[in-house]
């Protein structure tokens, strides 16, 4: 084999290495990745299907109850709802009519069954999403009134 050929086979050999840990790298990233949605983009069946996704919003006043270690509530961004079971210990910040986000899997009931719950940090901190998803529900209720 000449000097030429055997680089070139050297070259492409890293190469493809390279390629399959770059795609190994990025399917780990995708798998683990949790995109934020509001509870119109879920109503509206934006939400993605058989993948962890986060919610976020606000706990709606009077639908907080427990079964035993089940938490179950529902999840607003004032236009539209979204009811969702949590088994765990809640967060000590966590309370109706508050800021929440909570990761997890829609299930085929529509219900959302969530693995993490996070509750809002300060009274006046919003995630820019969450806040802009609320304006815009808002502006959509107001509209709708005659």
């Amino acid at each position: 084999m000449k000097g030429w050929k055997k680089r070139a086979a050297i070259i492409g050999g890293g190469l493809s290495v390279l390629g399959i840990a770059a795609a190994l790298v990025l399917n780990a990233l995708n798998s683990n990745i949790a995109l934020y949605v509001t509870p119109s983009e879920v109503a509206a069946g934006k939400a993605p299907k058989m993948q962890a996704f986060r919610i976020g919003g606000l706990v709606k006043d009077g639908s907080l109850h427990r079964d035993n270690l089940t938490v179950h509530f529902v999840m607003t961004d004032m236009a539209h709802e979204v009811p969702v079971s949590y088994t765990g210990i809640l967060p000590d910040l966590f309370k109706e009519g508050k800021g929440a986000v909570v990761q997890g899997k829609l299930e085929t009931s529509g219900d959302f069954t969530a693995s993490e719950v996070l509750a809002k940090h300060d009274e006046n901190y919003m995630p820019p999403e969450a806040k802009q998803a609320l304006e815009q529900a808002q502006k959509t209720k107001d509209a709708a009134k005659p």
